[in-house]
C-alpha cells in the first residue's frame, strides 16, 4: 500500500483549512448583511417623549378631525414593530386608509426586563396592558380616548413580514365609521 507524500498530505489539510475559513467568511458575511439589513429601518419611535402627554396630544386632534387613534406600542429596539411601521409606510392603499380614518402615533415603551419598565406601568394600564400580546401591540382609541380594540400584531404577520389582505381589513374593522355605536361621548 503506498502512502501519499508528505506534501500531498499537507495539501490537502491546506485546502481543507482554507475551505473550512472561506465558508466561515461567507457565515460572517451573510450574518453581517442580515444585521445591517435590519438596522436601515428607520426609527419611528421618539423615546424622549412623554408617552401619555403623546396620546393626550393624539387624542385632542382626533377628535378635532372625528378619527380613531391608533397606538403602535413598541419601541426602536423591537425588529417587528420597525417592520411593521415600514410596511405600512410603503402601501399606499393601507397608508390612505390610516391617513383618512386614524390618529397614528407610535408610543415607545421600555423592552421588557429593564429597570425601566416598572416605569410604563401607568400607560400599560391606560392601553388595557396591550403588551401582554408582545410587541408590537396595536390599540384602537375611540376619538375621547377609550380602548376599543386591542390588536395582536402577531394575527398580522405572514412569514417575515405583514399581510396586506389582514392589515386592511384589521384598519377596516375599526374605522370611525365601523366603529359609530363605540365612539358616542358618555353621558
Amino acid at each position: 500500500m503506498n502512502t501519499p507524500p508528505m506534501a500531498c498530505r499537507y495539501n490537502h489539510l491546506q485546502t481543507y483549512t482554507n475551505m473550512k475559513k472561506t465558508i466561515l467568511l461567507l457565515v460572517l458575511a451573510i450574518s453581517a448583511i442580515g444585521m445591517n439589513a435590519q438596522t436601515q429601518l428607520p426609527k419611528v419611535y421618539n423615546e424622549k417623549i412623554n408617552p401619555m402627554t403623546q396620546i393626550d396630544q393624539a387624542v385632542a386632534k382626533a377628535a378635532k378631525g372625528k378619527k380613531n387613534i391608533i397606538v403602535q406600542l413598541g419601541g426602536n429596539w423591537c425588529p417587528w414593530c420597525l417592520r411593521f411601521a415600514d410596511f405600512i409606510s410603503k402601501d399606499s392603499l393601507i397608508s390612505a386608509t390610516i391617513k383618512e380614518n386614524y390618529e397614528y402615533i407610535h408610543v415607545n415603551i421600555p423592552r421588557r426586563g429593564t429597570p425601566e419598565e416598572k416605569l410604563a406601568e401607568p400607560l400599560q394600564k391606560r392601553l388595557g396592558n396591550a403588551g401582554r400580546f408582545g410587541y408590537p401591540a396595536l390599540v384602537v382609541l375611540s376619538p375621547q380616548g377609550k380602548v376599543l380594540h386591542i390588536q395582536d400584531s402577531s394575527f398580522l404577520e405572514s412569514g417575515n413580514g405583514y399581510d396586506h389582505k389582514k392589515v386592511l381589513r384589521f384598519l377596516k374593522c375599526w374605522t370611525p365609521e365601523a366603529t359609530k355605536s363605540y365612539n358616542k361621548p358618555q353621558k
